[in-house]
Order: C-alpha cells, then structure tokens, then sequence
C-alpha cells in the first residue's frame, strides 16, 4: 500500500499537473478579467518551475556535495549501488538506462580502480504492474557482459523502496562483513535520505554522490532565461524526494 501511495503522490506533487490544472481553471474562467490574471498566474508557475537557475538554486544545498575519488582513503569492502536507473523493454528484452545509471558507471570505475573490492547493487521492480522484472539481477547481468566477475558482484532484488533498500541489504552486508567499510552511490539529490535510513539500520556508509543536478552557479543567459522541460523534470526528482524525506522521518525509517 505505501508502494502505491508513493506514485500516486508522486503524480499529484509534479509541477507539470499543476500548471496544467491552472490552464484548465483559466480556460472555463468566463469573467474575461478574471482569465487574465489567472493566465498571469499560470504562465509565473510554469516559468518559476521551468527556469534552470531557480532549480539549481533550491537544489544546491539539499544535494550531498561530491568528492573526488581521491579523496576516498583506502579500500573499501563494496561500494553500494541503489537501484532506479532502467527502465526494461520487454519487446527488445534489454534494459533503457536513465541518467541515474552514472550510479552504476561510477562504481564500475571505482571497482576498476581498486577502491572498492565488491559491487553490490539494492534494488527489486520499481513498477506497480512488472513486478517480475528485478533491477539488481538485470543489472547484474549487464556487469558480467562488461568483464566484471561474478564473485565481484552481490545483489539484493526485493527492495521497493529506499527503507527496504536498507532493511534489506543488511543482513547481506553483516554477511559479507559486519564492521565493513561500505560506500553508498547514489544520485547527489537522493543521498541526503538513502545514507540515513543505512545508517537507522545500523550501516554505516561514506557516502560518494553522483548524477548531479546542480554544479557551479552558471551566469549565462539560456541558464538565466529561457524554460526547459528538464527544469520540470528535475522538480519532479526534488520535490519527490522532499516529500519522501518528510515521510520518512515522520515514519521514525531515518
């Protein structure tokens, strides 16, 4: 049920669904004065949510900083790869990477650095009707077609969620080893809440953010000015993890 409550909430909270009921609003609105400031406010909350800057902005300092690989000391026991990069055909039987695979690509950098010993990827179906289709194992596969071995390589395929992302992975890690040294890759934005619910259960991981959205301040006018439909997207991603944030903490899961 919290599984289906979270997509839906995720539907109703999008920039894109509001905007598109205030056009509607405005469009039934008959009183031709009232119809003008409506549009007004309507075309204000589409640019607000459609502007680069102002995302990068409320971004910026929810998102966990990067590090350098450098600046990691030592070797670690597994680098700990949280699942929500693909999306699988079914017709092409191979998976569709979204931005987020950079979680994957970078910890196949760090294992191929020697940083870290073991690939562990979180992650069962993210998708109310493929309930079959298993991140971690369709992920693992794509690793050992690109040479990584398979004792390099432990998976967990029945989280649905960050919480179970944790809850599972723990007795997997305690078995491989209890005071191990753990990195968590995940993207920058969803860091803040996934280091906090391993941490609620006991793992404690340093965390190495990737797939950033926001970066240096960029003072140039298409950034400045101009909307974009990525500018949506990328506050579907903030305020779904705001939202996720809130209702884990109220949830007592960080």
């Amino acid at each position: 049920m919290f599984f289906i409550i979270s997509k839906l909430l995720s539907f109703v909270i999008a920039p894109v669904v509001w905007v598109t009921a205030l056009l509607l609003w405005t469009l039934f609105t008959k009183d031709a004065r009232k119809k003008q400031k409506r549009l007004i406010i309507t075309f204000g909350v589409f640019y607000f949510f459609s502007n680069s800057f102002i995302l990068d902005e409320f971004m910026r300092p929810y998102e966990t900083p990067a590090v350098s690989e450098n600046a990691l000391p030592g070797k670690y026991d597994a680098g700990i790869v949280l699942g929500g990069m693909i999306a699988y055909d079914a017709t092409l039987i191979r998976p569709q990477f979204s931005r987020a695979v950079d979680r994957l690509m970078q910890a196949v950098t760090l294992y191929k650095d020697g940083k870290i010993r073991k690939i562990f990827i979180s992650g069962g179906s993210g998708s109310i009707l493929e309930k079959n289709v298993l991140e971690a194992k369709i992920l693992k596969d794509y690793l050992l077609k690109i040479g990584i071995p398979d004792s390099s390589i432990i998976i967990e395929s029945h989280s649905k969620n960050t919480r179970e992302n944790a809850l599972f992975s723990k007795p997997l890690l305690d078995n491989l080893n209890k005071n191990g040294r753990y990195i968590l890759i995940t993207s920058a934005m969803h860091m803040p809440r996934a280091r906090r619910c391993f941490e609620k259960v006991g793992i404690h991981v340093t965390p190495y953010s990737v797939d950033r959205f926001s970066g240096p301040r960029k003072f140039i006018f298409d950034h400045l000015f101009i909307p974009t439909t990525g500018a949506l997207d990328g506050w579907n991603v903030l305020l779904h993890e705001w939202l996720g944030f809130i209702t884990y903490k109220i949830s007592g899961y960080i």
